[in-house]
């Protein structure tokens, strides 16, 4: 039987060639199209295979949870703790924007851009603070109160507060409120945002005018100008100057770390704002909220920093506008006048204050003696802030400082 199928093999193939030369000739030119046919059908088979393995799934387990995901999708950025999602269910933002318990939303231009009020007050300032308010107009900003003495229910008689944003902590900053109800992803809607103090005058600012001047001289970080007559003025530098729109430094006589020229690069001389009036830009925010210390509320030390987050040259992108400007009114509020005070009135960068050795006292005894522990907790976080800066500074072997300092 096996020779027999032995012979059968070796014999069938060549009967099975015709006889014909016309056949046979047929047959041999029917060679290469079989081989052109074996090769589109292996490189079809390849893509074949390159589909199938793309469209397969893995399965893996998430918090527990059996999900799959594709394996083309691996590398894609996802927000964390959304892998259990699909995609287009996540919503990486939101806003303050108030929502109507039943019915429709009032319908609001998509395109049309909208900004942040966001002022830390105590009733006693409640006059001025209406004042200020009222010059936002309502169709392009969103106000938010954050109330720090706790007396929230005062402000409902004021004809725009049910449609304001308030926040309640007691004897919390402004950058306590910042840290935490101003994340990056819940104001990415607004294109600036005001984080001002209560007791500013208005009279002379209109904030529309205003973002036209930034946006046009390119501000990424910016604050109006000190009325120099009626302000409190700390700083050279924010003092208006009636001869531009805007300035971007200040010139000052001194040697050494006194002295401001037109070669000066760092702050206070050039790139820098004070910090009870500034304005950000939704990219310097998002950088500025990072840089903001969760533990170090009165935010001294942050000024000499926001240089870092004026998105290029800081002496470009951070000016101080002088066509609209306001008043500083330099009244005692959360802590004391002192709680307005900024970095460049603490050591190394003025005359140093000596402060008593005072305890911080119950709330039951008088307020004045807290407004020397204040000054006295905000140098403390100061120190604090300068250390962390130097130490993250030497533990990231990949960050290059855009401004170094000569050696």
């Amino acid at each position: 039987m096996t020779s027999a199928n032995r012979t059968s093999f070796s014999v069938s193939l060549p009967l099975s060639l015709p006889a014909d030369p016309k056949s046979r000739r047929s047959c041999l030119c029917t060679l290469p199209t079989a081989s052109l046919i074996c090769i589109f059908f292996f490189i079809g088979s390849m893509f074949v295979a390159t589909d199938f393995n793309e469209r397969f799934t893995k399965w893996r387990m998430v918090d527990n949870v059996l999900v799959t995901e594709p394996i083309t999708c691996e590398n894609q950025c996802r927000p964390e703790g959304s892998a259990a999602l699909p995609k287009g269910i996540v919503v990486r933002t939101s806003n303050l924007e108030l929502r109507p318990l039943w019915g429709s939303p009032k319908k609001r231009n998509s395109n049309h851009s909208m900004s942040l009020l966001v002022i830390a007050v105590g009733i006693r300032q409640k006059e001025n603070v209406d004042k200020m308010v009222k010059k936002f107009p309502s169709s392009d900003f969103v106000v938010m109160l954050c109330h720090y003495d706790g007396m929230v229910d005062k402000w409902s008689d004021l004809e725009w507060s049910p449609h304001a944003i308030h926040v309640s902590a007691i004897d919390q900053t402004k950058w306590w409120f910042a840290k935490r109800f101003l994340h990056p992803e819940i104001v990415a809607e607004y294109d600036y945002i005001f984080l001002w103090d209560e007791d500013l005058g208005v009279e002379n600012f209109n904030p529309g005018r205003y973002l036209s001047i930034v946006k046009e001289e390119g501000l990424e970080i910016s604050q109006p100008a000190l009325d120099v007559a009626k302000s409190e003025v700390h700083h050279q530098i924010t003092a208006r100057g009636r001869r531009s729109n805007v300035h971007r430094r200040t010139y000052k006589f001194g040697g050494g770390k006194g002295g401001c020229d037109a070669n000066s690069t760092d702050p206070p001389c050039t790139g820098w704002v004070e910090m009870m009036a500034p304005v950000f830009s939704r990219a310097s925010w998002r950088c500025t909220w990072y840089m903001i210390q969760n533990d170090l509320i009165h935010g001294w030390g942050l000024d000499f920093q926001l240089g870092y987050c004026a998105q290029g040259d800081r002496t470009k992108n951070i000016g101080v506008v002088d066509a609209e400007y306001i008043i500083h009114q330099g009244l005692p509020t959360l802590g004391g006048s002192e709680e307005n005070t900024t970095t460049a009135e603490a050591p190394d960068h003025a005359s140093p204050i000596k402060l008593p050795n005072v305890a911080v006292k119950a709330r039951s005894h008088s307020r004045v003696p807290d407004r020397y522990a204040v000054r006295k907790q905000s140098y403390i976080e100061l120190k604090k802030f300068k250390n962390r800066w130097k130490k993250a500074v030497q533990e990231d072997k990949c960050w290059i400082d855009p401004f170094p300092q000569p050696a």
